[in-house]
C-alpha cells in the first residue's frame, strides 16, 4: 500500500469518527436558534410589507410630501400628518429630557450609593413599575396631572403636550433605571477600586470613571425608553387632548401619530384608512432612522 492510499484511508475513518461523534443536542439547538433569528426577521419584514403595501393608495392620492409635510388632517380630502409628527418629537423630547436624568441618578443611587437593604426594596418597585398598563398611567395623568396642570397654568383645559410629557417621563423611568443599573453593574470593580486608591472621591469616580464605562449600555436603555415614548398610544390618547393643529406651546392640545391611528382605524375606509397606514409608515421610518442615529453615535464615542 503506497503512502497517498495510507493517508486516503486515515483521512476517510477520520471522517467516518466525525460523523460518528456528532453532537445531536448542539445541532438542534443551533437550528432552533437560527430558526429563531430568521422567524424574528421574516415578522419585520412581513409586518413592513404589508404596512407599506397598504399605504401606496395614500401616497398616491395626497402624495409623499403631501401628506409628510402637510398640516391639514381633514379626511376624505386632506391627509397632512406633520403636525402630528411634530407633536410626536416633541412630546419624546421633552419626555427624555425629564425622564433620563431621573432615570440614570435613579440607576446611579441603586448601584452604587444605596445601601443593600434600601436598594433591594427599591429595584422591585422599579420593576412593579415596569409592570403597571399604559392605560392605569393614563388614568393617572387624567386624574391627577390634568387638573394640576389646569389649575397651576390657569388654562382651560389641562389635556396638553405637558402632560403628555410628563406621563411619558415616568412611563420610560423603569426600562432607563433597570438597564442602567444592569449596565452599571455589569463595569469591573476593579475600576472603582483602583480610582478610590488614587485618591478621587466616590462621586468624581461615579460620574468620570463609571458612567462613561457603562455608557453603551446606558444608551442602550435611552434607546428603548425613545422607543417606548414614541409608541406609546393609550396614555397619550387619554391626556394630550388629541387635536390635530400643530402645537405652539406646552399648554396646547396635540395628537401623536400614534394616536392618530387609534383613533381613526376602527371607523376609517378607503384612502383614508390607507392615509393611517401611511402615517404608520412615517413612524416605523422615524423610529428606525432614530435608532440608527443614536447606535451609530454610541458605536463612534465607544470607539
Amino acid at each position: 500500500m503506497t503512502i497517498a492510499t495510507q493517508q486516503e484511508s486515515v483521512v476517510a475513518t477520520t471522517s467516518l469518527k466525525r460523523k460518528a461523534n456528532i453532537d445531536w443536542k448542539e445541532k438542534f439547538f443551533h437550528i432552533l436558534f437560527l430558526t429563531s433569528a430568521v422567524f424574528g426577521v421574516l415578522s419585520l419584514a412581513t409586518i413592513g410589507y404589508f404596512i407599506i403595501a397598504e399605504s401606496i393608495p395614500a401616497f398616491q392620492e395626497a402624495g409623499v410630501s403631501g401628506i409628510v409635510f402637510g398640516v391639514d388632517w381633514l379626511p376624505p380630502a386632506l391627509y397632512g400628518v406633520f403636525t402630528m409628527i411634530v407633536a410626536s418629537i416633541a412630546s419624546t423630547a421633552g419626555a427624555v429630557a425629564l425622564g433620563v436624568p431621573v432615570g440614570v441618578l435613579t440607576a446611579v443611587f441603586i448601584a452604587e450609593i444605596a445601601p443593600k437593604w434600601l436598594a433591594n426594596i427599591i429595584r422591585p418597585a422599579v420593576e412593579l413599575l415596569a409592570g403597571i398598563p399604559s392605560v392605569v398611567y393614563g388614568f393617572f395623568g387624567l386624574v391627577i396631572i390634568v387638573p394640576l396642570i389646569q389649575t397651576t397654568f390657569n388654562v382651560p383645559a389641562g389635556n396638553t403636550l405637558l402632560a403628555g410629557i410628563i406621563v411619558l417621563a415616568v412611563m420610560i423611568l423603569p426600562t432607563v433605571i433597570t438597564v442602567s443599573e444592569t449596565s452599571l453593574r455589569a463595569v469591573p470593580r476593579t475600576y472603582k477600586e483602583g480610582s478610590l486608591a488614587l485618591g478621587a472621591s466616590p462621586i468624581f469616580t461615579i460620574f468620570k470613571l463609571l458612567i462613561p464605562a457603562a455608557r453603551s449600555g446606558i444608551m442602550t436603555g435611552v434607546i428603548l425608553g425613545i422607543a417606548r415614548a414614541l409608541g406609546e398610544t393609550m396614555a397619550i390618547i387619554m391626556v394630550m387632548g388629541n387635536a390635530s393643529a400643530m402645537p405652539e406651546g406646552l399648554l396646547d392640545s396635540a395628537r401623536t401619530l400614534t394616536a392618530n391611528i387609534a383613533l381613526e382605524m376602527s371607523y376609517a375606509s378607503g384612502v383614508h384608512a390607507n392615509a393611517l397606514y401611511a402615517t404608520g409608515v412615517i413612524l416605523l421610518v422615524f423610529i428606525m432612522v432614530l435608532n440608527g442615529a443614536l447606535l451609530y453615535l454610541n458605536r463612534e464615542r465607544a470607539r
